[in-house]
Order: structure tokens, then C-alpha cells, then sequence
């Protein structure tokens, strides 16, 4: 009774927010909507035993080399080995917890990419449709939805060119980075759909598009449709315009020298980054796949199709998921990220029910071998073992 009521009572005020803006109006189907409990493996047995003695021991001297994160590794939607190393805030001794959120960077990218498909899944939007046809201002008229999503769009990175326009200590949004695009119109890298860029603009203009579909915020969106109903009770977007604090035990981002990252105007911007999570949660988020909370099977299956055959070797990209798809049928699904001091890494092996998440939030680029690593003691004499092309964010 209280879940359905919940459920009304967001409809309702999501609703209201849409008829204001003329929008039509966007219900969660609430036969797809659950909370994911967790259950933590039986950790008795003599193989259990190895691998949680061998990660503890591979960690004793990952933190003697700077190791300061949370880290996760999920079989079969239990917990197989969680652990908790050093600080969440070094100046207060607030040490990490179960309940301390930490950003995650470009691991953020499938949370929107997801939202978007869900979005395309109740024919809210089309991914197929210029982005045009969502923001008006935006300026080329070729890039689609899902060029964003794939980053096949040719848009430059605003990074590397929008501190010539803007101050670098104060906060831009979203809009500000649509009307950047609109007034100054940046050259394309190359033309649209012809190959692969990775690029944090695609994900930022994602954003302002679920928005303006939507009619609401990103960061409200993603609560109601997201968070919430997945049980995430400590997963929230970073909007510092709006919401300065976020959460009051969100980690600190610090630079390998213990000195926190100063924020800058690229921080205002969320969709390529600035989701904060806890290991937890994103276990809860890793296993709604399995069970479609979100996606149906027709919707997943294209968000793990990859759409770039130009890149090397194994590796492709979907709908906001890289991978690497081997000739024999085994898929990993994946996306790390890096912003400031944070650090992540979050690889599934969907085959297998095999999770591994890592969450750093002191500057430390061991963390992306860190995966590998992992991999390499779990699966120690599997004969189903796969040789990865691991890499970084």
C-alpha cells in the first residue's frame, strides 16, 4: 500500500511539473519498478576462503601504494568480498562506510544512457531523431540522439575549449554549455556517425535533452525514476548550482598528496559525470539488469550493441556501455571514469553473474589494473577465463 502511494504521489508531482510546461505526461510503470535487496555470498567454503584471503592480501599492499577506496566484487547477486580502505574526509577522520557515496565520474555515463532508453522504450523520445528536434538551439542539425550516446557525434570536447569563454571558478550548467554550442558553434571534430570519439560534451547535451523531454531536472529525474525505486538510498547527482551540499558524507576528492581537488566550472555539469554512489548501491544497480527492472530484453540488447567497429581489438561501445566482445560469444560489459581525485571501476560479466566495482576518491591510476587483478584471483582456475584488453578510464 505504501509503495503504491509513493509511486502516486511522484506521478502526481512529476505530473503537475509537466503540464506546467506543457509537456506530455511521464508515469513510471510501476509492474517494472522494485527495490533490489542484497545477500552476501556463503563465504565458509574453502574457495570462498582463497579468494577473500588473497584480495585481502592484494590490497594490504595496494593501500601501502596509495589504495584509498571501497571496493565490491558480486557473484550471482551476492556479495562475495566488501571492504572499506582510508578516508572519505582525511581532515575530519571520517573514515568510508557502506553508506559514504563517492563520485563516479564517467561511470555515471550508463546511469543516463539507461534513463534515456527508458525514455525511448515508452516512446517518450526517439534516439534516432536529431537532437534538434529536443533542444532548438542546439546547432548541428545531423547529430542524432544516439550519435550522443555512442559518441559518434563529432562534437568537440567542451573542456578543451569552453575556459576561453568562461571563468574558471564559477559554476556553468547545462543550458550554459547549450548556449556555448548555439552562440559559438565549435567545429565538429569530423562528420557525424563516421567513427568513434569519446567525449564528455555528447553526455553533457544528453542531459539537457532528458530534461527537456522529461520537464524536469536531471538530478530530480533521476531519483524518482532511478534511485528511488531501486532502493540506491545513498546514490544522488551532484548539482552544485542548485544543491551545494548533495550529502553531507560524500567523500572528498583528493589529490595523490592528501590535498583536496578545488572545484571549477566544469563541476556545474552533470550527465558525463557527478553522480555519487556507494558500492552497494551500485551492486543494486548492476543486478536490476538482470532482472529488467528498467530495460526490457529488446531495449538491453541494444544498449550492449556495439556501434564502433573502427575501435581496436575486442573493444566496441554500445549505448553508453563499453565492452569487449569476443569472437567466441563472451561480452564484458564496463565503464570506469576519472574526475578530479575519483577514480572508478566498475566491470560486469554478464555471462557469469560475476561484478566487480571499485570506488577511489584519492587521485591513483593503479586503480584501473586494479580490475584485472581481481579477475585474476576469482577466476584462478576457471577454464571459461578470458585474456581482457584492460585499460583505463
Amino acid at each position: 500500500m505504501f509503495v503504491s502511494f509513493l509511486l502516486l504521489f511522484i506521478a502526481c508531482q512529476t505530473g503537475q511539473e509537466q503540464l506546467a510546461h506543457g509537456k506530455p505526461l511521464l508515469l513510471p510503470p510501476d509492474n517494472r519498478f522494485s527495490t533490489v535487496s542484497l545477500e552476501v555470498s556463503d563465504t565458509a567454503s574453502p574457495e570462498a576462503q582463497r579468494i577473500i584471503h588473497s584480495l585481502d592480501s592484494f590490497y594490504n599492499i595496494e593501500i601501502k601504494r596509495g589504495f584509498n577506496g571501497s571496493v565490491l566484487v558480486g557473484y550471482k547477486g551476492k556479495i562475495l568480498y566488501e571492504r572499506y580502505f582510508g578516508y572519505a574526509n582525511r581532515a575530519d577522520g571520517e573514515k568510508l562506510s557502506a553508506n559514504t557515496p563517492s563520485q563516479l565520474a564517467s561511470t555515471s555515463k550508463p546511469f543516463l544512457a539507461t534513463a534515456i532508453l527508458w525514455l525511448y522504450q515508452n516512446k517518450y523520445l526517439d534516439i534516432y531523431k536529431p537532437v534538434k528536434t529536443y533542444l532548438k538551439d542546439f546547432p548541428y542539425p545531423d547529430i542524432t540522439v544516439k550519435m550522443l550516446m555512442d559518441h559518434r557525434s563529432g562534437l568537440p570536447r567542451y573542456l578543451h575549449f569552453a575556459d576561453r569563454y568562461w571563468n574558471q571558478n564559477d559554476f556553468k550548467s547545462n543550458e550554459d554549455l547549450l548556449q556555448l554550442f548555439a552562440k559559438e558553434k565549435p567545429r565538429l571534430s569530423f562528420k557525424p556517425g563516421t567513427r568513434f570519439q569519446y567525449c564528455n560534451s555528447n553526455f553533457a547535451i544528453l542531459a539537457r535533452v532528458l530534461e527537456e523531454v522529461a520537464a524536469i531536472s536531471y538530478p530530480q529525474f533521476m531519483k524518482e525514476f532511478i534511485f528511488k525505486p531501486l532502493g540506491m538510498d545513498h546514490t544522488f547527482v551532484y548539482d552544485p548550482i542548485h544543491d551545494p551540499v548533495g550529502h553531507p558524507h560524500k567523500t572528498v576528492s583528493y589529490q595523490r598528496n592528501w590535498r583536496p581537488y578545488p572545484d571549477m566550472f566544469a563541476d556545474g555539469i552533470y550527465g558525463d559525470k557527478n553522480i555519487y554512489s556507494t558500492v552497494r548501491d551500485m551492486y543494486r544497480w548492476d543486478q536490476s539488469f538482470y532482472h529488467h527492472t528498467l530495460l526490457n530484453a529488446q531495449t538491453e540488447k541494444l544498449a550492449y550493441t556495439g556501434n564502433s567497429p573502427d575501435m581496436p581489438g575486442v573493444r566496441d561501445y554500445g549505448l553508453g556501455w563499453r565492452m569487449m566482445d569476443f569472437p567466441n560469444g563472451y561480452k564484458v560489459i564496463y565503464h570506469n571514469g576519472w574526475w578530479h581525485g575519483n577514480n572508478t571501476v566498475f566491470y560486469r560479466f554478464i555471462k557469469d553473474g560475476f561484478t566487480i566495482i571499485v570506488l577511489g576518491n584519492r587521485m591513483n591510476n593503479a586503480i584501473y589494473r586494479e580490475g584485472k587483478a581481481i579477475y585474476d584471483i576469482v577466476q584462478k582456475d576457471s577454464k571459461d577465463k578470458q585474456n581482457m584488453e584492460w585499460d583505463g578510464e
